[in-house]
């Protein structure tokens, strides 16, 4: 078929699988293809005359990447649910992720972009990544030559890069449920609409008494910041937690940030508001921890 958003003149093909196998088949035959579910940053490259594709591979026919299930610890969510459900059916068990899906774009961005199609993409600005690293997701990954699993810490490779290769197709993210409070913190200039100038997210884990953290828009991949999930918390004495405590996480987190300077802000100010955030986020998940376990 002629698509008449990439030129009168561009003739491209366009597969439209009916389930997962179908969908790698083609991608083994046609490595060209780009997957498309959502297409709210595919298309925006589209209209924009920056991207050419010679095929695309339609997810919408496939029920089973619209789908999540929960499984005890943690729920599998298919790469192929918007953000709009994750906001209205996953908030109580994963917090800071719907927080952050809270923030993509507009409700109509939301009701068609998808988590998955913001892994493929993998900009460091993705607002979905910091709570996968903070939480330690997986994401699971089919292809011709079976399914694998990749940690998230370990699926971003460079800007806009990943472990993706030729003929794979994301299928699935696993986030384990909120063992504690998380927060999500996005800098931009303004609520909605906005591109990330710096983001953050720290979770919690009450059971296992460790922090987890992600870094957005501050590097160039999402980011962890080790130094600060290893901070000594006062764990046995709640009430002990101080300001210089959580001024010292901010620190850390700012110094684990590889910003440079761009339209959106200078590294400076990243690492600034990083430090901010990650003391603000820091104070209101230990505060709501603690009332939590007094109340």
């Amino acid at each position: 078929m002629t698509g008449s958003a990439l030129g009168a003149t561009t003739d491209f093909d366009f597969h439209r699988p009916t389930d997962i196998d179908e969908a790698v088949a083609l991608l083994a035959a046609h490595p060209e293809a780009v997957p498309v579910a959502g297409g709210t940053d595919l298309m925006v490259g589209v209209n924009y005359r920056h991207i050419r594709p010679e095929a695309m591979l339609d997810l919408t026919g496939l029920a089973e990447l619209r789908e999540w299930a929960d499984e005890g610890d943690a729920v599998r969510i298919g790469s192929g649910v918007p953000y709009a459900r994750i906001v209205a059916e996953l908030a109580t068990v994963l917090p800071s992720l719907a927080a952050a899906s809270r923030t993509v774009g507009s409700p109509q961005i939301r009701n068609r972009g998808t988590l998955g199609g913001n892994l493929a993409t993998a900009s460091p600005a993705g607002d979905g990544h910091p709570p996968l690293l903070a939480t330690g997701a997986s994401i699971e990954i089919a292809s011709a030559a079976g399914l694998r699993t990749v940690p998230v810490a370990d699926f971003f490779t460079g800007p806009k890069r990943s472990v993706l290769e030729p003929g794979d197709l994301i299928t699935a993210v696993t986030v384990p449920k909120a063992a504690g409070p998380q927060q999500f913190l996005k800098v931009g200039t303004r609520n909605a609409m906005v591109i990330a100038v710096c983001s953050f997210a720290v979770a919690l884990d009450l059971d296992d008494r460790r922090l987890g953290t992600g870094i957005g828009s501050a590097g160039p991949t999402p980011l962890r910041a080790s130094e600060a999930d290893l901070i000594d918390l006062p764990w046995d004495a709640p009430a002990t937690f101080s300001d210089a405590l959580a001024e010292e996480f901010g620190r850390r987190v700012a110094a684990a940030a590889r910003p440079i300077d761009d339209v959106r802000g200078t590294a400076a100010y990243r690492r600034h508001a990083l430090a901010v955030c990650a003391s603000r986020g820091l104070r209101r998940v230990w505060t709501a921890a603690h009332q939590e376990r007094t109340t």
